[in-house]
């Protein structure tokens, strides 16, 4: 018999009836919950915390990003943020482009201005002692809200309050630090860097990992680089560690490809190269993500010969592959028209079992055969990626229905196959309505079509 915890049923439901009175600007006096045990207090650090967490999700997001993917995909290069033309911009109503792009400001304000009110409510209305942790997501609403005075101010009033508990450590500052290089504001991060010893904070190489991160998404290399030189003085607290090199050689590798300029590619896959060399000359042993970052840069510049020979240093040194290391080798053998070659990448991976294929793993394929005119073939890899658990891209499946019927073989859509694609594809657009329902007065018109 399965036993409900009342206290985690009632902080759930706790937690809901304040996001509703958010979401429609009530006040917060018109809940006044009364906890069920009379000795609990009504609010918990994680009821607190879920509530300040769920603020930007319901107001900072743009009606765009509802619903969104997770972000893997080609971006654009992020850029520094100037918020004093972005408010000059919606104040005359131009175009703003970037982070701030389709979001609303009023809406925005509104977010901000509950969270401040619910973080003050808890505190006067329950006699709620705010901890670390509740302290740190109020700063990343100030900070996805793109208030930095307000920001700054929040800190340095938390800092002074005489606790039993520090409310500003070294984690709040470095999530802020991630925060600010999200939201573009790699300067603003910088100055909270440098602000901790004004917090009486003292940075750890994650701080220095997260920082050099989001100057890299920038294209601010020569400042990341500054930082690792820093790390790497003798007797410095905060040594490098792998995962500060590998965060420079996957930048490296996909700023190159962003700019769209050759030259620029070039030489930052050989700088990727250079820093991946020299990790080893400091006596690091890279992991497999530092390869696959490597790997990937390489395939995708065309680089196959040095693809192929950290492939093989990554066995040697007894580090066993996954499937975005076979994906890379996939993808550029279907691109150039080697599709054989990625056939075969596919079946080393499954029969030395290094990973899943999944719909990353077998699209390049049935693409590049359908281009060349083996439709069975391509057929015959859409029915083992469906009889593995996994449904194609509407694109796909429809490129493949084109292709059959181009070349007479359509009888072959008249099956339970066919039945279980589309059936995935409809319960995929029904899951996404749920989050956007305009889809809904659109209709299918991919599906008709398939």
């Amino acid at each position: 018999m399965i036993t409900r915890n009342p206290l985690k049923h009632y902080n759930k439901h706790l937690v809901n009836q304040t996001l509703v009175a958010i979401v429609k600007d009530l006040p917060f006096n018109a809940l006044s919950p009364s906890p069920i045990p009379h000795t609990t207090p009504p609010w918990t650090v994680s009821a607190v915390s879920e509530v300040l967490r769920s603020i930007p999700r319901y107001f900072f997001q743009s009606p765009r990003s509802i619903g969104r993917q997770k972000p893997l995909r080609h971006r654009a290069p992020l850029r520094q943020r100037n918020l004093h033309d972005e408010q000059r911009k919606f104040h005359d109503n131009i175009l703003v482009l970037g982070p701030a792009a389709y979001r609303d400001p009023v809406k925005v304000n509104l977010g901000l201005h509950k969270a401040i009110e619910f973080f003050n409510w808890v505190e006067t209305r329950f006699g709620f002692s705010h901890t670390e942790t509740t302290c740190r997501e109020m700063a990343c609403v100030l900070a996805r809200g793109n208030r930095v005075k307000l920001l700054w101010n929040f800190l340095k009033e938390m800092s002074s309050w005489e606790s039993s508990e520090k409310l500003v450590t070294t984690e709040t500052v470095t999530c802020l630090i991630k925060v600010l290089g999200e939201e573009g504001l790699v300067n603003e991060a910088m100055i909270a860097f440098y602000r901790m010893k004004q917090f009486h904070c003292k940075p750890d190489v994650y701080a220095y990992n997260t920082l050099i991160y989001a100057l890299c998404r920038v294209g601010n290399f020569k400042k990341a680089k500054f930082l690792l030189e820093q790390m790497e003085l003798p007797g410095f607290r905060c040594a490098p560690d792998v995962f500060t090199y590998t965060i420079l050689i996957s930048s490296y590798c996909r700023y190159g490809m962003q700019t769209g300029c050759r030259k620029a590619t070039r030489r930052r896959i050989w700088e990727a190269n250079h820093m991946f060399r020299l990790m080893l000359f400091k006596g690091f042993v890279p992991d497999v993500v530092t390869y696959n970052a490597l790997i990937d840069g390489c395939c995708k510049t065309y680089r196959i010969e040095r693809a192929l020979e950290l492939f093989d240093d990554m066995k040697k040194r007894d580090c066993v592959p996954n499937r975005i290391t076979y994906d890379s080798f996939i993808r550029y053998y279907s691109a150039v028209n080697e599709i054989d070659k990625a056939i075969e990448m596919l079946r080393n991976m499954q029969k030395l079992n290094h990973g899943v294929a999944t719909c990353s793993s077998y699209t390049p394929i049935i693409h590049a055969l359908c281009q060349v005119g083996r439709v069975l073939d391509a057929w015959g890899f859409l029915v083992e990626l469906v009889d593995g658990g996994s449904i194609p891209r509407e694109y796909t499946y429809r490129l493949v229905c084109d292709a059959l019927c181009y070349v007479g073989e359509g009888t072959l859509l008249d099956n339970d196959v066919h039945k279980r694609i589309t059936d995935g594809i409809r319960n995929r657009y029904s899951q996404t309505m749920k989050f956007k329902p305009i889809m809904a007065r659109k209709g299918y018109p991919e599906l008709e079509r398939v």
